[in-house]
């Protein structure tokens, strides 16, 4: 028998199996429906296919299938996409006496989230037969009872559902007994056995009948007890219910000890035939005996434990009173206990999927987490309402069944906040609503969004010159907000030119710590200030970078000893030969000392000094402008031959110093080729002045000649848009000498080791301008460059500049008798406000005859008092020469 239950069981489970695997979509969701007790790996469907996914999916999105009941009965075959049965799957242990039982699974992908539910439907098959609580049932019945009364059984028990659940009862033949099925609250069918002809002890005291329960499934179970009744003398009057079914409610936080509900039998019967005891039905559950207890003299039923609406929603309590003749006689009753719900359950937030990290610059509803709330509660009290705080960047976004997803909202800086707790409070709708709190963690993860930053924009470095090679200069900082990789900061020195030469040709950087270092020592006097431009740049990708400007200054040093330009023999390394009259007087002017020094500042200010002298008390040298003087008269008794040490010194640290040899000659009847300007001129003779009348008008017919030769170039340079010739001076450029005090700029230039300053004038609104010299078309040099001024700089301002930059008060010039058309170095002495003294040093290229000429000429253009001899002009107060 057992074997062929056994063999329709297998053949229902492949008959379910093979007809009704089938699944649906409703409302976005997908639905299988399977048969109970499938062997382990026995396919529901083709999840794959059927939620529109490629089987790469599986792998690379890492679907997982999670059960809401906790147990895995279901996994993923990853190689077909199909979902198979993990574990045995009994449709009783999962969902009781329910009708329906549904198996609610979540399917979960990542990269991005993404969450399917999926509900598999449990179906029932018939593998449980119908059982009795006991198999051995034994009543004990008056012979006197009449015909028509009915004695409860109790009822067999079918796990199975529908139409596999208890169908009918049958009774082996008794003429004295028939069965009756009574259908009670919640469709339960209890057998009556039916008394239906009066019992005759005498005849039978004991009748044995088998009582058996069949099911509606195919092929039908069974199940059977043994009922023996035993007919008892008169005891005529059962105990009767007022109520056969009693329905009481109570709420599921009742304290214990409270009244449920009062059952009250009566018995006709007098004496102990009528006293009634109360009692459970022998076969109460253990779970009711828990709970309920029932007072056996007044029948009322009494709270003792606890009662909890999530795992029992009603109670059936079956009453039994029997009075206490012989036989003993019994009437039944069922209460029917109904557990009101109460919010006694706080909302539980469950995470589908953990938070991952997210990138800062990820879009407005970046899925980032899928999570679920769920309350045991009924009605109101299960209801959940799930809330973030208000200044949030991110917010929840409902799916369906209480379940959300977390996404972003707003803008997201890692650089602000790296990480975000998020704080999720889950509410029912209970009153007193319940609520709980759930943290989540976020972490933000980096984006290359922040270039490096320098400290500052530019650096001013201050650099002494002749430094030692590979000797570091500067070192600079950035520092980047990001973080990692992103924030790894690395420098570099962008190409720009230094003198028409690389600048990696000069410096060379550390990329790790921004150190820039030398490669090999700076002059002064070839570089004073240069510019890097350096990078820093990040690791990320792409990578982010910035510029910082670094100014090096050279700081000068007094590395360089005067060098003597006059006289020239001295200059070029040899003895220097100068002649006097023996007739010369105190303050006679010998020769005069000319150095210059390449440095600057006051590492190029000059003094002379006698070092040396073959008589010392003959001769003197001027501290400053190192002219060559005799302190006395020269007498008959000196030597013919006077040889002078004189050493030059800057006012540097340490001090640099050179020499220059002087040999005198000291001749009688030689007369004095340079005329002492600050003496008054001796009364000439007759011979001298004629001679003096003739060089003064060949000098003056040569002016005349070289302003007429100027006038006709003036004219056509006017004429021509653009010179092309010797003459490039416009009639407007001309006007501009008219007032020389206007708009006068002198600049101090660099030539070599020879220092000049040059006298720049011209109009302020005008565009920079050069002026060739027209005095002559042979002449071999431009003598002139008039340039727009950078500023309004007043002329005495000018002058304190020069003063300070000059290295010495007072310079002078040599012209050597080299060519027809010979350069040369013109010092005038500039005279402002308070007599203070200035010198203006002027260069050009003529030839001797026109320098008058040109003096004029210069001094005429808008200048007051000017003649041939340089007499006094509003910037120029004498001009010493020396032809």
């Amino acid at each position: 028998m057992d074997f062929i239950i056994f063999l329709c069981t297998i053949w229902q489970a492949l008959w379910w199996h093979h007809f009704f695997l089938l699944w649906t979509t409703i409302d976005g969701q997908t639905r299988y429906s399977i048969p109970e007790e499938l062997k382990q790996g026995s396919v529901v469907g083709n999840l794959a296919k059927d939620l529109g996914l490629g089987l790469s999916d599986i792998f690379d999105r890492k679907l997982r299938v999670a059960s809401e009941a906790g147990e895995q009965y279901f996994s993923v075959d990853a190689g077909k996409g199909e979902l198979v049965v993990n574990d045995r799957i009994d449709r009783e242990a999962l969902c009781g006496q329910s009708a329906s039982c549904v198996l609610p699974l979540q399917v979960v992908l990542e990269d991005p989230l993404q969450l399917f539910r999926v509900e598999v439907e449990i179906q029932d098959i018939n593998d449980n037969s119908p059982k009795f609580p006991s198999n051995d049932i034994t009543l004990e019945i008056a012979e006197s009872t009449v015909v028509g009364v009915r004695f409860p059984l109790e009822s067999a028990i079918d796990p199975d559902v529908g139409s596999n659940s208890l169908k009918s009862y049958t009774l082996s033949k008794d003429e004295c007994f028939s069965i009756r099925i009574k259908e009670v609250a919640g469709g339960r069918k209890v057998p009556e056995l039916i008394l239906a002809k009066l019992l005759d002890r005498e005849k039978k005291a004991v009748h044995h009948l088998l009582l058996t329960a069949l099911d509606g499934g195919n092929p039908v179970r069974s199940g059977t007890s043994q009922i023996s009744v035993k007919v008892l003398d008169n005891n005529d009057n059962v105990p009767v219910f007022e109520k056969i079914l009693y329905k009481v409610s109570i709420h599921e936080n009742t304290a214990d000890g409270a009244t449920v509900v009062e059952t009250k039998a009566s018995d006709m019967d007098e004496g102990q035939n009528g006293e009634i005891e109360y009692s459970f039905g022998a076969h109460t559950s253990d779970i009711v005996l828990s709970v309920f207890t029932i007072d056996e003299i007044s029948g009322s039923i009494f709270l003792k434990g606890k009662l909890d609406y999530e795992s029992t929603s009603n109670y059936e309590i079956d009453v039994s009173a029997k009075d206490k003749g012989s036989p003993r006689m019994e009437g039944h009753c069922t209460v029917h206990v109904e557990v009101l719900d109460v919010n006694d359950n706080a909302p539980e937030i469950i995470l589908t999927s953990h938070p991952k990290p997210v990138r800062e610059d990820s879009p407005n509803g970046t899925v980032v987490a899928l999570l679920s709330a769920r309350d045991l509660d009924s009605g109101d009290n299960g209801k959940v309402t799930l809330q973030l705080p208000h200044i949030s960047q991110f917010v929840l976004k409902p799916s369906f069944a209480q379940n959300y997803a977390l996404v972003t909202r707003g803008i997201l800086d890692r650089e602000n906040v790296s990480e975000y707790n998020i704080e999720i409070t889950a509410t029912d709708s209970g009153s007193p609503p319940l609520s709980s709190k759930k943290t989540l963690t976020v972490s933000i993860t980096d984006v290359n969004d922040n270039p490096p930053v320098f400290t500052q924009p530019s650096y001013n470095v201050y650099l002494k010159e002749n430094g030692v090679p590979g000797s570091i200069l500067y070192s600079v900082s950035a520092s980047d907000l990001d973080f990692g990789e992103n924030a790894k900061v690395s420098y570099s020195i962008l190409d720009s030119k230094v003198q028409d030469v690389s600048v990696s040709s000069y410096v060379y950087m550390n990329s790790d710590n921004g150190s820039i270092y030398s490669m090999h020592s700076f002059d002064y006097e070839k570089l004073k200030v240069f510019q890097i431009l350096v990078q820093a740049k990040d690791q990320g990708s792409p990578c982010l970078s910035s510029n910082a400007t670094v100014h090096v200054f050279i700081l000068d040093q007094n590395d360089n000893a005067p060098a003597v330009i006059y006289p020239s023999s001295a200059a070029l390394g040899s003895l220097s030969h100068q002649r006097m009259p023996r007739s010369a007087k105190a303050g006679h002017l010998v020769t005069k000392v000319t150095a210059v020094d390449a440095d600057s500042g006051h590492n190029a200010w000059i003094s002379y000094r006698l070092a040396e002298a073959t008589d010392s008390s003959l001769f003197t040298v001027n501290l400053y402008t190192g002219e060559v003087r005799t302190k006395r008269a020269v007498s008959e008794q000196d030597d013919s031959s006077q040889r002078l040490l004189i050493e030059i010194k800057d006012d540097g640290e340490p001090v640099q110093s050179s020499t220059v040899t002087v040999s005198i000659m000291v001749e009688d009847g030689l007369h004095e080729p340079i005329l002492d300007l600050r003496q008054k001129a001796v009364e000439p003779s007759k011979k001298t002045g004629r001679i003096t009348l003739y060089l003064i008008l060949s000098l003056a017919s040569v002016s005349v000649l070289s302003l007429v030769t100027f006038l006709i170039l003036a004219v056509k340079c006017i004429r021509s848009s653009r010179s092309s010739g010797s003459c490039c001076m416009r009639r407007s450029d001309c006007d501009d000498y008219k007032n020389p005090n206007r708009n006068l700029q002198i600049q101090l230039n660099t030539d070599g080791p020879i220092k000049y300053v040059e006298v720049l004038g011209g109009d302020m609104l005008s565009q920079s301008q050069s002026f060739r010299s027209c005095m002559s078309p042979m002449s071999e040099y431009s003598d002139f460059t008039l340039i727009k001024p950078s500023s309004t700089t007043d002329f005495k301002e000018v002058i304190s500049v020069l003063d300070a930059s000059l290295p010495d008060s007072t310079w002078t010039f040599e012209s050597q008798q080299v060519s027809k058309y010979q350069p040369f170095i013109l010092a005038l002495k500039i005279q402002y406000d308070g007599g203070e003294m200035s010198t203006v040093v002027l260069r050009g290229s003529i030839s001797p005859p026109l320098i008058e000429s040109w003096k004029w000429m210069l001094c005429t253009n808008g200048m007051q008092s000017c003649t041939k001899r340089s007499t006094p002009c509003p910037f120029a107060a004498s001009a010493l020469s020396h032809l």
